[in-house]
């Protein structure tokens, strides 16, 4: 039963992992955009959340309600203003911006918040649990993992039902092409980042009430996202959500046999699967 229980929190552990990726995917799916500062937007969102519920007493769902059309916008922005120069044939310009914007980020918030680890106060909720059997599920782990789940759901929705979605995948397909038939290109890249930013935002809320986050956290959210993404295949939304959970149930293995393990693990995990599945499990294009 010990071993139930292990795995049952490493699926529970996954759906952060997904939650990490699932903007991530969004945006390569579309672009092709390799962001190197996704992991620093998380942990800058999780500071935005924090300060909305330090200096307004809200509380941390709320303050995460706020924050999305914020982050939308920053998103927006940033694609829009920035990163749509750097798209082309050759990858290294959105490489070389995006590792800048990583700096950046990561330094502002040194500057702003200091290197102290914070955390996001849930209250009650963060020792709550459920009991199912000889099984104790606790209430914000369980969250975390229904909170992937709806945003894969509504990513899937999006992409493939509605016109947004035929818009994103028509220019995925063919830039040129959807460019006559009036779709700007460079607007909806900036609104597929602004809804990437969305969801960085709800990973940001558990990030910040399940564990301490300090600003120089973002390269190993980022590695997290990158191996659930390809572990699932590019371009496959319920694939990132096998590869956050394939993650997370070998950190908890490895923790079990031994606590030094558990990073390492989920390391070795993504090895293997691209070992046996180089394209990931579930390749698929957003098409």
């Amino acid at each position: 039963m010990n071993w139930l229980d292990t795995i049952l929190q490493g699926v529970l552990l996954g759906g952060l992992y997904a939650l990490f990726a699932a903007g991530l995917s969004l945006v390569f799916g579309i672009m092709r955009l390799v962001n190197l500062a996704h992991g620093d937007l998380i942990v800058l969102a999780a500071f935005l959340v924090l300060l909305l519920v330090s200096a307004l007493g809200l509380n941390p769902f709320l303050a995460a309600l706020v924050a999305l059309p914020v982050m939308f916008a920053l998103g927006w922005a940033l694609q829009y203003l920035v990163l749509n120069r750097t798209l082309g044939n050759d990858i290294l310009p959105p490489l070389l911006v995006t590792f800048g914007l990583s700096v950046v980020i990561q330094n502002g918030l040194l500057e702003g918040f200091s290197a102290d680890s914070r955390r996001i106060s849930a209250g009650a909720l963060e020792t709550a649990s459920l009991q199912v059997g000889p099984l104790n599920i606790g209430t914000m782990p369980l969250l975390t993992f229904l909170s992937a789940i709806a945003v894969i759901v509504a990513l899937n929705l999006v992409f493939y039902r509605t016109s947004l979605g035929r818009a994103f995948r028509a220019t995925s397909d063919d830039r040129a092409t959807a460019g006559l038939m009036g779709i700007r290109a460079e607007r909806l890249f900036a609104t597929a980042t602004g809804i990437a930013m969305m969801v960085v935002t709800i990973a940001a809320l558990y990030l910040g009430t399940r564990a301490n986050f300090d600003p120089t956290q973002g390269p190993a959210r980022l590695i997290y996202a990158f191996e659930a993404v390809i572990i699932g295949g590019l371009g496959s939304f319920w694939g990132t959500l096998a590869g956050g959970i394939i993650i997370g149930v070998a950190q908890t293995l490895g923790a079990a046999i031994n606590p030094e393990w558990q990073i390492l693990a989920g390391h070795i995990a993504f090895l293997v699967v691209l070992l046996f599945a180089p394209r990931g499990l579930f390749p698929r294009a957003v098409d």
